[in-house]
Order: structure tokens, then sequence, then C-alpha cells
């Protein structure tokens, strides 16, 4: 845990306080000056770290008069982006007056859902409908029979998601559903969010935080003193905004792309290394970075073939004038298909077959169709006469990607590297066979030049970090790409002089061509910075080996190291490689533990509680 800057003397204020925050609060009021003071105290102690609450913000309070939190914002977050919402959304409650408190699903229990009086619910899905993996428990726990009943509770949930997948926004409406089958009541409507979240997520937060405003009033539930100043928010904003953000991303200068796999391969997966020089990015083991990209040049030349539109033209969005092209080119998605834009589509294009394939039972056959696809492709399968504005509202903006960092700062100083692995190739058996359909960050870095720079931002992953405690173990299953943020862990566990050992199961397709930092590892296991090393490479025989298979083969080691303390990653692919390692664990506590099936799975569930087990699939 980082250790709290020192606090200057009145005499000295810092250089942000002298040149931002007293102008700002220059002529305020002294009910204003009050809150602002609290509203600080209230962060401070949000930092602190203290129990289960991530963050909580209230007004200061008249002496011996206590304020409880009234408002609770639960989130449920895998990659960041429930975590941010929620963060938005303690926000725009604390602008409003209300008191409130933003609380992790795995810090919070049934007890406290049953006192509850008003709740928020912001949750993501992952893989096929499942709940974030810090959610696990508690989402069990409320479908069981011990969920208690709600009556007393009104609420509302935000429900994140990605619109290609099958069972689009799952966990959210199962978790709404629930609640109100517990006898809670909607104090605002769900609304499920596709990858372009802000567009739904900014004004059902406006809309829902009145609604709690007027519930507050009707409860008669105390609310702090409201703001009265627009220079109170903006100095409120300036005290928890970083310089650099997913909006405002960092021109970081590119110093090295390195083709990783071998000339035989049938996959590209490029080493990427940026300079991060004086951004003021910081980051650690098992944190992200985001890459703001530009689309590839063939994806936005088949859309403009596709549309018969002129590239040239200007098009206005938002107060913003671009040409077609570079919107196409750096404000659109247009290599992955989104659920909203086929609709559009559907309304310019009366086609029983489109139809079909949107409607529920086709989902997964739609969902195939959508991975091999890009919007040219449906664009050019099912003709329309377009104009560029009402193209512009079809697409939802071009939104960044995330890679797992394969970089420890105590090995690399102010460096970042990443793992990306290039997307690309024409659908087999497509009209369009042969035109190929790459990914639009992966093509971005693959074909970046050295002395250009690339757009980046961190997105810190606060439930995939390492053990405190450096003697532990650590086992780590990480194949493909998925092996990134391992190469972080193990440079940083060499770097702070940790003890425990560390454990890599890795696999890929072949020894000769895909290999992922093959000379590093070997390096390290030499160094004994890396105690084990188990290879699975899939193709290199007759029966097809994947780690799932290692892990079972070494199940009694693996069962040791956990029952000695152990913490187990894994990262990688969510629909096939993590359901099987987990199936795999299963196995292993059944037959090395003596465990039966029920007691297995509470096992593996208590080593997620302890945060033993953790997972950054995708």
């Amino acid at each position: 845990m980082s250790q709290p800057l020192p606090v200057p003397p009145p005499d000295t204020p810092s250089r942000f306080v002298r040149e931002q925050l007293l102008p700002l609060v220059a002529g305020l009021e002294q009910a204003d000056l009050n809150w602002l003071a609290g509203y600080a105290a209230g962060l401070a102690q949000g930092r602190s770290g203290a129990g289960s609450v991530v963050t909580t913000a209230t007004a200061p309070q008249a002496p011996h008069a206590a304020t409880p939190a009234s408002l609770t914002v639960l989130i449920a977050s895998q990659t960041g982006n429930s975590k941010r919402q929620g963060e938005r959304l303690l926000a725009a409650a604390t602008a409003a007056g209300l008191n409130a408190r933003l609380v992790r699903a795995a810090d919070y229990t049934l007890k406290e859902l049953a006192r509850e009086r008003l709740l928020f619910v912001v949750i993501s899905t992952q893989g096929d409908g499942d709940p974030p993996d810090e959610a696990r428990a508690l989402f069990d726990q409320l479908l069981s029979r011990r969920a208690p009943k709600l009556p007393q509770l009104h609420f509302g949930v935000l429900a994140l998601g990605d619109s290609s997948y099958p069972k689009y926004c799952a966990a959210g409406q199962i978790f709404d559903d629930r609640l109100a089958a517990l006898g809670a009541q909607r104090l605002h409507a769900r609304a499920d969010c596709d990858l372009d979240i802000e567009t739904l997520a900014t004004p059902w937060i406006t809309a829902a935080i009145e609604r709690a405003r007027e519930q507050f009033a009707d409860l008669r539930i105390a609310t702090v003193t409201p703001l009265r100043s627009a220079a109170v928010i903006a100095a409120a904003v300036a005290t928890q905004e970083p310089a650099v953000t997913r909006e405002s991303p960092f021109a970081a200068e590119v110093l090295a792309v390195q083709r990783l796999t071998g000339r035989g391969s049938e996959r590209e997966v490029y080493h990427l290394e940026l300079a991060l020089g004086d951004s003021g990015l910081r980051y650690e083991p098992g944190d992200a970075l985001g890459i703001q990209p530009r689309n590839p040049p063939e994806s936005v030349q088949a859309v403009l073939e596709a549309t018969r539109l002129d590239g040239d033209q200007t098009v206005s969005r938002d107060g913003v004038t671009l040409s077609l092209a570079e919107w196409l080119a750096s404000r659109l998605e247009i290599t992955q298909v989104s659920r909203p834009t086929l609709l559009a589509l559907q309304e310019r294009h009366a086609s029983a077959a489109l139809q079909e394939l949107l409607s529920p039972a086709a989902r997964e056959a739609l969902r195939n169709r959508m991975l091999q696809s890009q919007v040219a492709d449906f664009l050019r399968d099912f003709p329309a006469d377009w104009d560029a504005p009402s193209l512009l509202a079809a697409l939802r903006p071009l939104a960044p990607r995330l890679y797992s960092i394969a970089s420890s700062r105590a090995s690399v100083g102010d460096e970042v590297h990443t793992t990306v692995a290039l997307v690309g190739g024409a659908a087999e058996g497509h009209p369009a066979a042969g035109n190929p359909r790459w990914g639009a960050a992966s093509r971005f870095v693959a074909t970046h030049s050295v002395d250009g720079t690339m757009p980046v931002f961190i997105e810190a992953n606060e439930r995939f970090r390492l053990p405190r405690d450096t003697s532990r173990d650590i086992i780590m299953v990480g194949p493909g790409t998925g092996v990134a943020p391992f190469r972080a862990f193990v440079q940083e566990r060499a770097e702070t002089g940790a003890t425990g050992r560390n454990w890599l199961l890795f696999g890929a397709r072949s020894f000769d061509n895909d290999f992922l930092y093959q000379l590093e590892w070997q390096a390290v296991l030499k160094q004994k910075t890396l105690h084990r090393l188990d290879l699975a490479f899939s193709r290199d025989q007759a029966q097809k080996i994947y780690v799932q298979h290692r892990l079972l083969e070494a199940g009694r080691d693996v069962w040791d190291w956990l029952q000695s303390g152990a913490h187990f990653y894994v990262c990688g692919d969510a629909t096939r490689m993590a359901p099987d390692v987990n199936s795999a664990l299963l196995q292993i506590g059944q037959q090395h533990g003596g465990l039966s099936d029920e007691a297995a799975g509470e096992w593996l569930a208590d080593l997620t509680a302890q945060g033993r087990y953790l997972r950054d699939v995708y």
C-alpha cells in the first residue's frame, strides 16, 4: 500500500493548491467551504483503505450528529468498466447532496443487503452470461434459498456487456430480476449498456440520481448540504481526475515492436515497448495498458465501398466536423459489429434473412457471424441507401483496447511492455474471402513505426495482484498471450526479493514457433527466479495437450502448493480455457484432497474469497 503524502504546513501550500485550488475557492461562502472540507476529508478516508468501502463521500456533520451512508453503490467489475461507472455514480450522488458509499461485490454480504433501503448495482457480464469473478459468491448467495426478503429496498441496476455475445448483459438482468423477486422495488429501470458504455450510462446515472433524491425525501432520509457553487464542483473534480485518462490518453513513444512467433506459426504475436516519459503514469503488475487505436485503412475503404459514400465529404456530429473517412478511421467502431448497428441496418434493409438472424432463436448463429465479420460485411450483404450522418449515427464510438501489462516498473523503469496477438484474415467461405479483416488495435500495433507515438492510458486491475506476503508461492496459468502479466509477476518478484516460489504453466500450438518469451523463461529458470515451468504444445503430437492437462498431471503438487498457502492465477481465454482450468482444479480437489463434488466447489469458492484464486479472463 502506498504511503500517504506529507501534508505541507499552512504557509507552504503545494503548487496545485497555489495555482489551481485557491483561485477556485476564492470568494466562496462559509457553507461551501465547510462542504469542501468535508468532501476532502471523505476522500482521505476513502484512500486509507479502511473497511470494505472503496470510497466514501459525506458532508461535514454537526457535533455528535451521525449521518451514515444511506445510498449504496455496489460494483461488480472484471476489467474496470463497472468500477469506473460506479465511481461516476458515487460522484453524482455526492454532488447531489446524498449520503452515499461505494462497495465492491467481493466485500458485500446478504446481511448488509437485508438492511439496505436504497441500492444501485453496476455489474458487467463475462463469458457465457457469468458475473465478474469478484461477484460470484454474492451471486450464488443471492440466487439461493438463503436470500432475504427485501420489501424495504428500492434499487436500480446498470448492466454492462457486449451485444456481440448471445447472453448480453445477462448478469445484470439476473440481478435485477432476482432483487424484484425478493420483493424489492425498482427505483429506476435497468439500462443494458453495450461497449459504448457512456451512451446509455450517462443519462441513466443522471436520471437515477434524480430518482434517488426524490426517494430520500419520500423516505425522510437525511441528505447532506447540496452543492450551491460551480467552483466547488470544479475543485472537487480537480482533486481526483488524473492528467491521463482513457478520454485524454498520453502519446507514448514507441520503443520496440518485435514479433515473437516464428515464420511457421499460424499466428503473429508482437511484443510492444513504450516510453512513458513524464506522463506521470504508474502501474503495478496485473494492470492493463489501454491503447486508443486507429482502424485499418482496408476496413475504412471497405465501408466506403459498401455504402457508396465519399470519404472526403465533411460530416458534423456532436460539435465535431471531420471527413467521413476520418470519422471511420479514428472515431467509430467498424472492425467489430454491435447489435444496435445491425438494428439500424434492419431499419434501412427490410430483409427476412436479417430479421431471422436478429431473432432470439438465432443468438448463437448471430454470435458466430459477428465474430467472423466486420461492419463492411453486413453493409455489403444487406445493401441499403445510406447518407453520411445516418451511417455515423448507426455506429458506436471506437473503444480503446486493453492489454495485460507484461513488465514491472521495478525492472524496466519508465517503460511499459505488453503482448499483442494480431487479429486478421477473411472468414472462410465468405463471398469476400481474401479480404483481410484486421483487428483495429492489433493491426495498429503490428504496423506501427518505432519512431512514432501511441495514445495510451493505464487501467488499474485491483483484483489481479501479487500476494502482499512475498513468501507466498504462486501458480500462474497463462497460455498464449495470457502469459503477459506473468512476465510482469516474475520480474516484480525478482526485483523485490520475494522468497516464495514461482510456477508457470504455459501453452501454445507449437514449441518451435509459438513459445512466447522462450529465452527469458529459460534465463529466469537458470537464475531460479522462476522455479518451475510446465509446457503444453497442442499441435506437437497426435493427441492435443493443453494447460489443463498439465495441471491434472501435476495434480498432487498443485494440491500441496495450494494447501501450503499458494496463490493461483489464470489469464487468457474466458470461453474455453478458463472453464477447463476450473474443472481441472475441481478434479484435483477431489482426487488429491478427497473432497466430494460439493466440497470441491466450496474449496474453490473459499480460495476465491481469500483472494488466492484470481482470474483475468476475456
